[in-house]
């Protein structure tokens, strides 16, 4: 069944070469143009090719057990230097690439051997009719859910666990070649559909696995999101309460004004009056809430969150330069100015209750320089911090609030950082803001 002429295994090879290449393609990013990527994996297809065929001419039979492994092996060396995904993740990609390579390869030769007496050209076309499915099957049904996959997968999972998985994967698609590869028996083809199921079900439950896993941690921080736009509506609304309350307070006042006001003019006491109305202008001025900066959003946080931290007595610098308009959404904005906001207000508390006599001071700064938003906040915080994997854990922040920041910056191709420089808590963060035509887009 596998044997023939050079020139029908110098075909098969090559089949199975350029199947495994566009089935891969479909799963995997690469980190070159598509140009680039088609030479390189252009040229590893003849190499291979041609030497699978020599390999075929000196030793058959020990060629048609080891080709697949050995093409395969290769084939990992060029794909990890393609990818441009994490090394892992990569792994597992390939991993499911060979497991979908064994399905067409074993799929096509068992087909020419039940239906059609063992022909040749019946397990070429089978070959190629089960690659076009697969790819039709990937693009249409899959793609989607395993580049999610790929996103749950990285934040998820750790590399130990993945690593696990593709070691059993790997396992079970060798088991199955092994298998197809010994004499015939009746049990022979019960066994290699088991196995294939078997291995594809452990596929299907994992990803199936890791994205409600992932959803699950999306619902969490949309949670999050909805509370601590909650806290900030609720500041906004005391802020307003505050501003109506003087209003009343001045409709209140005002005929008593106008009676000292009419009763200076009618004695004649113009420089009484100029000093009575002076000390009435600053009264006026200290109950206005101050505009930080021109952009509403940014303005309204940073105004409800300076308000909270004056409640707590922690000193305030703020430094914010933003434009009305400035190419980043306001419900990114929220965000990281709220999780930052907030968790530098949390990190002063917690500083005063492990050291009561420690001043708190916040300082952040918010600026637009060219197309670029630099955010620099930093704070007082206990001395000792934990972190993890270069963040704070979740215990100091209060809850996922660092990630939804990472995650916002990644975005916009940011990227944020943070460390504890001996109690004070320092978190930055630069992302590239949007041009015109890409918001509209």
């Amino acid at each position: 069944m596998l044997g023939g002429s050079v020139y029908i295994a110098f075909l098969r090879f090559t089949l199975c070469i350029i199947g495994t290449v566009l089935i891969f393609l479909q799963l995997d990013e690469p980190r070159f143009s598509k140009k680039t990527v088609a030479v390189i994996y252009g040229l590893f297809c003849v190499v291979a090719s041609v030497l699978s065929c020599i390999w075929y001419l000196a030793d058959w039979e020990s060629c048609i057990r080891m080709i697949t492994f050995s093409v395969f092996g290769a084939f990992i060396l060029v794909s990890l230097f393609i990818s441009n995904k994490r090394f892992y993740l990569t792994v597992y990609n390939l991993a499911f690439t060979f497991y979908l390579t064994a399905v067409f390869i074993v799929g096509g030769i068992e087909i020419a051997r039940v239906f059609f007496d063992g022909n040749i050209w019946a397990d070429v076309a089978a070959r190629i009719l089960i690659i076009l499915v697969m790819i039709y099957w990937i693009r249409k049904c899959m793609r989607k859910m395993l580049k999610g996959f790929d996103s749950y997968l990285e934040t998820e999972m750790d590399a130990f666990s993945v690593m696990i998985l593709i070691i059993s994967l790997f396992s079970g698609i060798s088991i199955i070649l092994i298998q197809h590869y010994v004499e015939n028996n009746g049990h022979r083809l019960i066994q290699l559909v088991v196995n294939f199921f078997l291995t594809g079900a452990l596929q299907v439950v994992v990803i199936r696995l890791y994205l409600h896993m992932g959803m699950e941690s999306e619902y969490q921080q949309e949670n999050q999101l909805m509370k601590m736009n909650q806290r900030l509506l609720g500041r906004q609304l005391e802020l307003l309460e505050e501003s109506v309350e003087s209003g009343r307070r001045i409709r209140h006042d005002i005929r008593h004004h106008n009676r000292v006001i009419a009763e200076y003019v009618r004695r004649g006491q113009t420089d009484a009056l100029l000093e009575y109305l002076k000390q009435y202008e600053h009264k006026m001025e200290a109950g206005v809430i101050p505009v930080i900066c021109a952009n509403t959003a940014v303005n309204n946080i940073l105004s409800a969150y300076t308000r909270w931290a004056k409640m707590e007595k922690i000193n305030v610098t703020i430094d914010a330069e933003v434009d009305k308009e400035f190419g980043v959404s306001d419900m990114d904005m929220v965000t990281i100015l709220s999780n930052a906001y907030e968790n530098a207000i949390y990190g002063c508390i917690e500083a005063r209750e492990q050291m009561e006599e420690r001043e708190c001071f916040i300082h952040l700064l918010v600026k637009k320089k060219g197309n670029k938003l630099v955010i620099y906040c930093s704070n007082t915080c206990k001395l000792e911090l934990d972190f993890r994997k270069g963040q704070p854990k979740p215990e100091f922040t209060g809850g996922i609030g660092v990630s939804s920041i990472i995650k916002t910056a990644e975005h916009y191709d940011g990227e944020a950082d943070f460390k504890n420089d001996d109690g004070v808590f320092v978190f930055r963060l630069i992302m590239n803001i949007p041009k015109q035509s890409e918001m509209v887009q």
